[in-house]
């Protein structure tokens, strides 16, 4: 029976996107991090969450689950008594013909060396494609042994992650891939607590306060380089988008910054504060459902 308790941990089907995964991801990550939902069942379900996006956000390791369920990262068993393994590859000798024979090994009867390009996924930070980095990245690699069993090696290569990258973008790695292949390495970026990425745009949920937005001025805000002052126009409306000009990834021409406001009520009214709304109600006669016609 095919194992599907990571797609269902983050419920999303088998055949869900990338993005698909991420989104749930991060949905699952804010509904059930310890922070906000403290208990047994919800540190179950985050911790659940986790190791699924570990796994399915890999196209790798999501391959060898899909094939081999719960057991993907396990050694595989050793091929059947009529099998025969040369250089990592089962055979049937019934069905073999001289022809492939000498398609897999050399004139000495060795394996031949097949040049292979390899496919990875790199997740890094929204901060390492603003600034560059560097970065690690971990490869599983199949070895043979002396006996001609198929084992998996990691392998680390440094990798330089250049300014500006976008997600989605391939970093190509000439000869790191098998026997001389290249590596192809698909960056990724990380569920970020605070922008959103939208091309080469960031967004960012900018709280205000009701008068902030009825009577302007400056508000403080954060952006990947630094925080700077806002200005709030007078009688802002919720949702209203700012634009910081060249504030997001990096480039020739540079994507822009964009604070969405969002007017936030205080959690708790002092007795003067309700005093000033009460005036405010009796002074500024305002109907917001007169649309609605009520």
């Amino acid at each position: 029976m095919i194992d599907t308790a990571h797609y269902q941990a983050l419920g999303v089907p088998k055949d869900a996107s990338a993005d698909d995964i991420k989104r749930a991801y991060r949905k699952m990550a804010r509904k059930y991090h310890p922070d906000v939902n403290p208990g047994p069942e919800a540190d179950a379900k985050f911790k659940a969450a986790g190791a699924a996006y570990d796994v399915l956000s890999d196209p790798e390791k999501r391959a060898a689950y899909d094939r081999f369920g719960a057991d993907w990262d396990q050694p595989r068993p050793e091929p059947d008594q009529d099998s025969r393994w040369q250089g990592g590859f089962a055979f049937d000798e019934r069905d073999v013909n001289p022809d492939m024979f000498r398609a897999f090994f050399d004139q000495r009867g060795g394996p031949r060396a097949m040049r292979q390009d390899q496919h990875a996924r790199l997740e890094v930070a929204l901060e390492d494609a603003i600034r560059g980095a560097t970065r690690t990245l971990s490869l599983q690699v199949p070895q043979i042994d002396a006996s001609g069993h198929v084992t998996l090696q990691t392998r680390t290569i440094d990798l330089r992650v250049p300014k500006g990258i976008l997600p989605g973008q391939q970093l190509r790695l000439r000869g790191q891939g098998m026997d001389g292949g290249d590596l192809f390495v698909e960056i990724a970026f990380a569920p970020h607590p605070i922008y959103r990425v939208e091309g080469r745009d960031l967004y960012v949920a900018l709280p205000v306060t009701p008068w902030e937005a009825a009577l302007g001025g400056k508000v403080r805000m954060p952006t990947p380089t630094g925080p700077v002052d806002l200005n709030i126009p007078a009688d802002a409306r919720q949702g209203q988008k700012l634009r910081l000009r060249g504030r997001g990834l990096p480039a020739a021409q540079k994507g822009d910054l964009f604070a969405e406001l969002h007017i936030v009520n205080p959690p708790k009214l002092s007795p003067e504060a309700r005093a000033l709304y009460q005036r405010l109600a009796k002074e500024q006669p305002f109907n917001p459902r007169a649309n609605l016609g009520v």
